[in-house]
């Protein structure tokens, strides 16, 4: 059974920074494409980052430049580096793991930039 735990969220000020962690458990980490999304009050679920085994990156036009995504298969973590926050970028930030034909996700992580 795999679980994902996300730790790093929290309040900051707009301009400042943020990293999110998110450790998994079992054995098919390494081999999987992980993610990062995100969903705030009354919108819809979207993903901001997401990275593949092969280490090649995608990331939502809107943090583009500002937010990094990384992954240590070592460790079975991924994090996603938050720079220059923005109020918009207030949400619940959840990890996503998909290896075919399943994917997982965490438990979700306030983040919360103020004005």
């Amino acid at each position: 059974q795999v679980q994902l735990v996300e730790s790093g969220g929290g309040l900051v000020q707009a301009g400042g920074s943020l990293r999110l962690s998110c450790a998994a458990s079992g054995s098919i980490f390494s081999l999987s494409t992980l993610g990062w999304y995100r969903q705030a009050p009354g919108k819809q679920r979207d993903m901001v980052a997401a990275i593949t085994h092969g280490y090649s990156t995608n990331y939502a036009d809107s943090v583009k430049g500002r937010f990094t995504i990384s992954r240590d298969n070592a460790k079975n973590t991924v994090y996603l580096q938050m720079n220059s926050l923005k109020p918009e970028d207030t949400a619940v930030y959840y990890c996503w793991m998909a290896h075919a034909p399943s994917d997982y996700w965490g438990q979700g992580s306030q983040v919360t930039v103020s004005s």
